[in-house]
Formats: C-alpha cells, structure tokens, sequence
C-alpha cells in the first residue's frame, strides 16, 4: 500500500468554478449537468494522478512487485494440484488482490479531500448533486484499467498465457472492471466514515490483507486449515480469482466432492457479491459522505 501523502492544497485548482458551472443549453438540461460536472471531478482525479505518480505505486509498482516476488521467490515451492505452472494459477491470485486495493486508494483520495478541505471548497461551487462521488467513481475506474494492463504485460513476461477463448478472455477483464467499480463503493464508505488518511491506512490494512491472503489468492484452499478452508471458500476474493482463472484457461483447484456452490460457481458467485456490494454500499456510501459534509 502506499504512504498517505496528502496532495498540496493547490492541487484543488484543477477544478474551478468556469469548470463546475453549467453554462447556456447545460442549464436547461439537468442530465447534461450532471454528466459534465462528474467529468469534471474525475478530470481532477486524472490530473491528480499525473501530477502525483508516486501516489500511483499502488497501481503499478506494487503488483508488479507481488508478480516477480511469488513467480520467482516463493513460486518454486508451491505446487498446484492440477498441475501446470505455478506462474499461471498466480496471476488470476494477483489480478484479484490488486483490484481488492482500488477500495483503498478510492478511500484514501476521499479522506485526502476532508483533511484539505476540498470538500468545503466542492461545496461552494455551484455542482451537480453526485457529481462529486460520481467523479471520483469514474477516475477510480479508469485508473484501475492501468494495473490491469501493466499486469498483464508483467504475466506474459514470466510466461503467462491466455488458454482460453478470445470471448472468456473479454469476460474475464469485463469482470476485473466490475469488481473494481463495486469495490470503489467500498472505499467511499470507509474514506467519509474515517475522514483521515492515517485512519484510512490502519483500517484498510486490517480489512483488506486478510481479505486476500485467507483465500485461493497465492496458494489453493486445500492446503489450509478446514476453518480457514471453509472461509476462504466463500471469500469472493477466493472466487474472483478462480473465476479468472477458469475465463483464462490456466490451471485452477480442482473441484472436490462436496465443495459449496461458490467455489463449483465461481463466475457467478462473483457477479452475485458485484452485485450485493454495489447495492448495498452505494447508498450507505453515499449517505456517509453527505452526512459527513453537512457537519
């Protein structure tokens, strides 16, 4: 994860009233309203991101970093059970883990909002109601296609390959985008819940490792404990990455007698938790961030 650097107070001038202001025909069209101030916002979310490359090392150093540290330190100690190579049952692990993190930089941009006070500033603009959390699920989402891709290069190098269908391949990152865009609501909840990026830190930690490490994330649950087995088994970290690996054609646990609907189901146990996720915390989501503003 990255250190919580707060982005200088004028970094808030990527925005500014001209931006946020629908003008002539806009104002007669609410919708055009809102569509243009989210753009608005994700805008600033995009421009934050250039300007601040570092903040990125969440996305792009660090899985490349899990890629090389599993394939090549731990990778010859573990076997998989089907067979076939460790490299290839990592990477639907590792894609999986990676799209888990959006929830935390998602957080951490909302609680870097409230300490610099750009929410004060936000709301003496003249902006769509939404736009500003639409904004930031926008910027998130597009920002989440980066480690997506640079993971995928970094796959092919240690010798990854798509087995698959050119179709399941499609599903596979259509479910990786997905995932990113329900866990995005999760990281707007605990960013305006916490309000701090130190907080942010902590909570995240403690939620979000043992998320990805208590499941098929690096190593297959039958090697576990059976109460960790049974928790991992439902773990829809767990099922995310058996459901890529399965789009992807690499080698994948194979099912057992007696193994729960999720794990026989990955692809659409998957979409169930997507689904859940995005319907239950949108709103809370939602509610916690204009509960914390109007104070």
């Amino acid at each position: 994860m990255t250190a919580t650097t707060a982005p200088p107070p004028d970094d808030l001038g990527a925005i500014d009233v001209v931006d946020a202001t629908p003008q002539g025909d806009d104002a007669l069209h609410p919708l055009r309203g809102v569509v243009h101030d989210t753009w608005v916002i994700a805008r600033r979310g995009l421009v934050h991101m250039k300007r601040q490359p570092e903040a990125l090392s969440d996305a792009t150093i660090q899985p490349i970093m899990f890629v090389l540290l599993f394939a090549y330190v731990f990778g010859g100690a573990i076997d998989v059970p089907v067979g076939g190579s460790y490299r290839e049952f990592l990477m639907g692990g590792i894609m999986a883990q990676t799209i888990v993190f959006t929830a935390f930089g998602v957080a951490l941009s909302i609680a870097n909002d409230f300490k610099n006070q750009a929410v004060d500033r936000f709301r003496s603009l003249p902006l769509a109601k939404g736009a500003v959390l639409g904004g930031h699920a926008v910027a998130n989402v597009i920002k989440s296609l980066l480690p997506i891709a640079l993971m995928s290069v970094a796959g092919l190098i240690i010798g990854w390959r798509i087995r698959g269908g050119v179709v399941d391949a499609l599903l596979a990152y259509l479910l990786l985008v997905a995932f990113a865009f329900a866990m995005i609501w999760i990281g707007v909840l605990l960013g305006a819940a916490v309000k701090s990026p130190e907080g942010v830190t902590g909570v995240a930690f403690v939620a979000l490792f043992p998320l990805t490490f208590v499941a098929s994330t690096f190593v297959p649950t039958t090697s576990m404990p059976s109460f960790l087995r049974t928790v991992a088994e439902w773990n829809p970290v767990t099922t995310l990455s058996d459901a890529l690996r399965e789009l992807f054609g690499n080698p994948n646990t194979p099912l057992q007698p007696g193994d729960p609907w999720s794990i026989a189901h990955p692809v659409a146990y998957t979409w169930i938790w997507i689904v859940g996720i995005v319907v239950v915390c949108a709103p809370l989501a939602i509610r916690a961030y204009n509960r914390s503003i109007s104070k």
